[in-house]
């Protein structure tokens, strides 16, 4: 977004928006369309998708912590695939939308999808948490 109202990764315990009004005027119109309404970014468009950057993901919409740069993974699905979060930063919820069963991925913090885990990622953890680029932001290692 670019403008001063955008939470950091540091920032993430500041007040969050609380309507759906508010979360429409802090986010994107893409972002809103992904976070709130359950989205998806076409394939290989994501700002992200060979980010190589080390530091960590944190949501978009709330700043949350959720991803370690090194959890980052070239998955060949054309979305940032990583194979483990940071403990408790999200949230797992069964997804049968679209006539498939699949595992959405939340942030903990916000309750803002994500995208979806599967069990076809690399060992040690078999993960593969599919995002969105526009669900995340990356605060680089200084």
């Amino acid at each position: 977004m670019g403008d001063d109202k955008k939470p950091t990764v540091r920032q993430a315990h500041r007040e969050m928006p609380k309507t759906e009004e508010e979360w429409k005027k802090a986010l994107t119109p893409e972002q809103y369309k992904i976070l709130r309404e359950k989205g998806t970014e076409t394939p290989f468009s994501g700002k992200f998708l060979y980010e190589k950057g080390e530091g960590v993901y944190g949501c978009a919409a709330c700043g949350n912590p959720l991803f370690p740069s090194d959890a980052k993974f070239e998955s060949g699905t054309g979305w940032p695939s990583f194979d483990k979060a940071l403990l408790g930063a999200v949230e797992l919820r069964p997804d049968r939308s679209g006539g498939m069963e699949r595992t959405e991925v939340i942030c903990a913090r916000c309750g803002s999808h994500l995208g979806h885990v599967f069990d076809d990622g690399p060992m040690p953890t078999g993960k593969r948490y599919c995002l969105n680029s526009a669900c995340l932001e990356l605060e680089k290692k200084k």
